[in-house]
């Protein structure tokens, strides 16, 4: 947590994710009482306290997709497969799939208590944080950072070892369908949370060639989480991907890739009763759903369709006083340069005919 104190002694802490926040939206809203599962996403600013890296940063910005009232292992799948596509949607391909399960409230404390034990012995090894998380948050050893912890936590008890059996299913359900949509991944027995409310599946898309903090999407499974905060039983699980860091990867990778689609019309207005019979034509296409640009800094006829062809827009058509008068214009495809006469009366006919000329 980033808490502080300003100047007139007032104590604020800033948030540090988002899966709380869209669980007491839930709560607040009287959402479970829909149909289920729901299905929600968010993009917000956060903020930690750590020591900022490369692609980890005081303030960050976060994109995240959550998903209740489901507990079956297909949503853990169709969240994981949520995740994986849309990082290979942003060109994001150097990535592997880690995954774990770290129990549920049944089966969880017996493993807290081998950790406990086999920590203690070595307690004066571990660094200073992993001492109080010894008393505090054993799990969160797992994940230290510290080479000498890291060396420690690979002899440790796991907890794949001391799954009750409804965690076993359930982890080995996940794992039979993410082998059936062929998406690759390893079981990473430290993969763990630092909050009592995560249970069971717990997954993390690590990238490489972006710093010291190499995750660029994790999630898990938060079935305690809306009843801690006052809500009913209800289960939960999603995942969150800091976009400054995904940034980083898309860079490092190569990914950038200018998007080709342009608009689906570009309107080329000569003089000024022409710009302003665009600007209403232009108007009435958006309410149908065509995507309509024109011009707005009086470039000439040429160089606006020097502009429609830059910015790549599927059709064009332009509209002088003579048009105007007539009532009728030519659409030309950009693709072919085949035109078509439209009615200009009829902004119906032009959008059928562009989404027809499109296909």
């Amino acid at each position: 947590m980033y808490t502080f104190a300003d100047r007139d002694g007032t104590s604020y802490t800033l948030r540090p994710e988002g899966t709380a926040s869209v669980a007491r939206a839930v709560v607040e809203n009287g959402l479970f009482g829909g149909t289920m599962p729901l299905k929600l996403f968010y993009i917000i600013n956060c903020f930690r306290h750590e020591r900022p890296q490369a692609g980890r940063y005081r303030e960050f910005y976060q994109f995240g997709a959550e998903l209740f009232g489901a507990e079956s292992p297909a949503a853990d799948a169709e969240l994981i497969m949520l995740a994986h596509d849309f990082l290979k949607a942003l060109g994001i391909g150097n990535t592997t799939l880690h995954i774990n399960s770290i129990g549920c409230p049944k089966c969880r404390p017996h493993y807290k208590e081998e950790l406990v034990k086999y920590f203690s012995l070595k307690k004066e090894r571990l660094c200073n944080t992993c001492q109080s998380r010894l008393e505090t948050n054993p799990l969160r050893i797992l994940d230290c950072k510290s080479p000498i912890c890291r060396e420690i936590a690979e002899n440790a008890p796991k907890t794949v070892d001391f799954l009750c059996d409804d965690c076993k299913n359930h982890f080995e359900g996940l794992k039979s369908r993410l082998k059936e949509v062929n998406i690759g991944f390893q079981v990473d027995v430290n993969i763990v949370r630092g909050l009592d409310y995560y249970t069971r599946t717990v997954f993390e898309f690590i990238s490489t060639g972006i710093g010291a903090q190499s995750t660029v999407c994790g999630g898990g499974r938060y079935d305690g989480l809306v009843h801690q905060i006052g809500g009913p039983e209800l289960s939960g699980i999603g995942f969150a991907a800091g976009i400054n860091r995904l940034a980083l990867a898309m860079e490092t990778g190569s990914a950038y890739v200018e998007s080709d689609e342009g608009p689906d019309l570009y309107i080329a207005a000569i003089g000024e009763n022409a710009s302003i019979k665009a600007a209403g034509l232009c108007a009435k296409l958006g309410e149908l759903g065509l995507v309509c640009e024109t011009d707005l800094v009086g470039r000439s006829l040429k160089a606006q369709m020097k502009y429609a062809n830059k910015i790549n827009s599927a059709f064009t058509l332009i509209l002088g006083d003579g048009e105007i008068s007539s009532g009728s214009a030519q659409l030309r495809n950009m693709k072919d340069g085949q035109q078509t006469d439209v009615d200009l009366s009829n902004a119906e006919s032009i959008f059928k005919t562009v989404k027809r000329e499109d296909v």
